[in-house]
């Protein structure tokens, strides 16, 4: 027991020593480590931090009201497949084979589109309804509806497409040109049939031209971003965090087919002239400057002896060209229209397609060392301010003839029309050919040119075009008109 008792005096005692230690070495000021440069800082739990930490975009409320404003597209088509092997098809492309046989095989092909207005209009992608037989379109909540095209431009790659419905939730557009480098955006639409996608990412760049649509009139001034987008994507929605339209995804940078880092979308700006185009005037009012002109490098800055690597060159002016009749010569360089800065072919003819014929646009040019200021009144492609109002044949781009004797009887046909040139328009980018003769539409016979207008008079959708080349091979087309 005295043991006992010791042992416990000793302890208590050495707590004592021990917390009587304790408290002066902290009342004094002194470091846990002894290093007077390195003390170490006691938080309280309730610390708050002068800068609270940072929270990303919240992107719930865009996302939301994206997705019910974005709706799948489901086009129907008809193919033409060879029965044989088609290892020597590029040969067959130029001659022709008269001994292949063909059957027609329907194709369905899936894409997405935006609402634009609460009456059923919708904008996609031209690629998605060109020469498409039927158009089915299933809203968000699952309703199905038969679309009806109202126009396509393929020199954009814009559609417009119509269904009979009303007090549909839509989008409303946002301003393209105030969307900044690094800004945050929400791609929308239907990848690989999963519908109402949702993906995030950021501007990667702003007016670029990746030589996609191949059009000599073609406008690229995409919007690249970083935001997943793949097949099935194509005529969706791109938002900005408030959820306002200031793109429609229309391509990929790929080697795979699928997406690998960068995607492409329309401005909105873009979008909504086109679109603005079709419902009033039921054609695109293209603006022309008239102008050639090149994007300036280094090299052609030091042979022209430029002093600043900006801007565009002006090459030649048209005589009866908009720019002419404001003062603008060649050598001109035009480095902004209105507020925006023109240092690229993209950026121009982004500029130049919000337009009308008929606009006014102030151009500010770099004439030696001396900056100008022209005011310019645009002009359409026949030199005048007027609106343009072309009948369907015009746009399929051809020079027709009527079908000699000859040639029927050597076809053994009794009908046709010829087509003796063939330019940029729909009949090229469906694949036909000069020569081909034309035999019926919608299974309709065609005998001339007048026959050709009437039937294509009104016509809107899917068109398709059966006739026959010299060397007797038969071929269908579909086009969208």
């Amino acid at each position: 027991m005295k043991r006992f008792v010791s042992y416990l005096g000793a302890g208590i005692v050495g707590g004592l020593v021990f917390a009587i230690a304790f408290y002066v070495m902290n009342t004094s000021g002194s470091s846990i480590s002894g290093n007077e440069d390195n003390n170490i800082s006691v938080l309280p739990t309730n610390y708050v931090a002068p800068h609270p930490a940072v929270i990303g975009p919240d992107f719930v409320d865009a996302a939301d009201v994206t997705l019910h404003a974005v709706v799948h597209i489901k086009s129907e088509l008809q193919q033409r497949n060879k029965t044989y092997n088609d290892f020597f098809d590029l040969f067959d492309d130029f001659f022709g084979n008269p001994n292949y046989r063909y059957h027609n095989a329907p194709v369905i092909a899936t894409g997405s589109g935006v609402i634009i207005s609460p009456d059923g209009y919708v904008v996609t992608n031209n690629h998605v309804v060109q020469q498409a037989q039927k158009l089915e379109i299933t809203l968000n909540d699952k309703r199905t509806y038969e679309a009806q095209v109202i126009g396509t431009d393929p020199t954009t790659d814009l559609a417009l497409v119509k269904i009979d419905a009303e007090d549909l939730p839509f989008l409303k557009y946002g301003d393209s040109d105030q969307l900044k480098v690094g800004e945050w955006v929400l791609a929308v639409g239907n990848p690989f049939n999963l519908t109402s996608t949702v993906t995030a990412g950021i501007v990667s760049a702003k007016a670029r031209n990746i030589n996609i649509l191949g059009d000599i009139g073609a406008i690229e001034s995409f919007i690249q971003t970083d935001a997943v987008v793949n097949r099935g994507n194509s005529g969706g929605a791109l938002v900005n965090t408030d959820g306002e339209l200031i793109g429609i995804n229309a391509a990929i940078a790929s080697n795979t087919g699928s997406y690998t880092g960068y995607s492409f979308a329309i401005p909105s700006n873009i979008v909504r002239k086109v679109i603005n185009d079709f419902l009033d005037y039921g054609e695109i009012q293209r603006a022309y400057l008239g102008i050639t002109f090149r994007e300036i490098d280094s090299e052609f800055a030091d042979e022209k002896g430029l002093e600043q690597v900006n801007g565009v060159y002006v090459v030649d002016v048209s005589e009866d060209g908009a720019a002419n009749d404001a003062g603008i010569k060649s050598g001109d360089v035009i480095v902004q229209m209105d507020n925006t800065k023109i240092n690229s072919k993209s950026s121009l003819l982004e500029t130049i397609g919000t337009r009308r014929p008929g606009d006014e646009l102030k151009v500010y040019v770099k004439r030696g060392n001396a900056m100008k200021e022209f005011n310019v009144t645009l002009k359409n492609r026949s030199g005048n301010t007027e609106i343009v109002k072309n009948d369907n044949i015009d746009i399929l781009g051809a020079s027709f003839e009527k079908v000699t004797e000859d040639d029927m009887k050597n076809l053994s046909i009794d009908h046709g029309l010829k087509i003796t040139e063939i330019k940029s328009g729909k009949l090229k980018n469906a694949g036909i050919r000069e020569g081909f003769i034309i035999l019926y539409i919608d299974k309709e016979p065609v005998e001339g040119v007048d026959e050709l207008k009437y039937m294509l008079q009104g016509k809107r959708g899917g068109t398709l075009i059966e006739g026959i080349y010299p060397n007797g091979q038969r071929a269908y087309y579909g086009l969208g008109l």
